[in-house]
């Protein structure tokens, strides 16, 4: 029985053959997981969107490179990922020109958030999942890439070991490490929301 890997290999051939629409067979298949990966490193959805349309046509370019070593949507989500840290580094350098230039308009607006909230009445377990999600999200944002990159890649994605290495050009080891660090990292932020120990990592 063929696996999914030799499906996408023959939609890659076929597209080596000169059929277009086997490559848009591929662009449907894999443009919603593609988009939620970059969208959690991203962010903003506009961006998001170039950034999978520019792999896209980045991988359409570099097929005929293709070698068949690894699966397809690995090398696909490998350039992806490239394509995603290089917009991380964009955002920074605009988030720091805004800040520089506009900290007074940004307390402003925050201060006025703040008063709208404090309208709402919210139930306790809502504003303490809310407070979870929110520690969770700063705690990642605050990752070195590689750690999330790696973390994303294998509790977002689902992947194994072998393919984030893979994508990330690293051996197994070195993605093991990282995931570990994040998740420490991570744990520490939330174990005051949760009330664990120190020796319990979740």
């Amino acid at each position: 029985m063929a696996t999914e890997r030799d499906a996408d290999q023959v939609l890659v051939d076929c597209v080596l053959n000169g059929d277009k629409r086997a490559f848009e067979l591929l662009v449907l298949k894999y443009q919603r997981k593609l988009m939620r990966l970059v969208l959690y490193f991203v962010k903003d959805h506009a961006e998001a969107e170039d950034v999978v349309q520019e792999t896209f046509i980045k991988a359409y370019r570099a097929l005929p490179n293709f070698r068949g070593e690894s699966a397809f949507y690995t090398w696909l989500y490998r350039i992806g990922v490239n394509n995603a840290k290089n917009q991380l580094v964009i955002q920074k350098k605009k988030a720091e020109n805004i800040a520089e230039s506009s900290t007074d308009d940004n307390q402003a607006y925050t201060g006025h958030a703040s008063e709208g909230e404090s309208e709402f009445s919210t139930p306790e377990s809502v504003l303490a999942s809310k407070q979870l999600a929110e520690t969770v999200n700063s705690a990642m944002e605050q990752l070195p890439d590689e750690l999330r990159i790696a973390i994303s890649l294998r509790e977002i994605e689902g992947l194994s070991y072998e393919e984030i290495a893979e994508m990330m050009e690293c051996p197994i080891g070195t993605v093991r490490s990282r995931i570990f660090r994040a998740r420490e990292a991570i744990a520490i932020k939330i174990r005051p929301l949760l009330g664990t120990s120190t020796d319990k990592r979740w």
